[in-house]
């Protein structure tokens, strides 16, 4: 089976924030500058093209759970660290609801 995780280490957690042209304008550089700015054991802050969620930018996927947050900002990222990477829930109010379906969604 491929390793389709861009991590050097195949066990290794990945937060991959999008630098393509919408997320850029969208102030993705902040975003990955926060996340490269705290050092977490076992996790790695790469970089990456677009991710397919133009609209709904800046972008920031983690593996290998596949968790995708939306619109992220600089203020988000120390709540996702804490939160997700650090204690493993993810934060609801940040996840793509086009990726991540919710129940709610579908009630009258």
């Amino acid at each position: 089976m491929a390793n389709n995780n861009p991590c050097h280490e195949p066990n290794e957690r990945c937060v991959l924030v999008c630098q393509h042209q919408t997320c850029l304008k969208n102030g993705s550089a902040k975003v990955l500058e926060a996340f490269g700015a705290v050092k977490i054991p076992g996790v790695q802050v790469e970089s990456s093209g677009c991710q397919g969620q133009c609209s709904s930018g800046p972008t920031v996927r983690i593996l290998p759970e596949e968790t995708w947050y939306w619109q992220v900002k600089p203020n988000d990222v120390p709540v996702i660290i804490e939160q997700h990477l650090r204690c493993g829930k993810p934060v609801e109010a940040k996840l793509n609801r086009r990726v991540h379906l919710s129940w709610e969604m579908f009630s009258p």
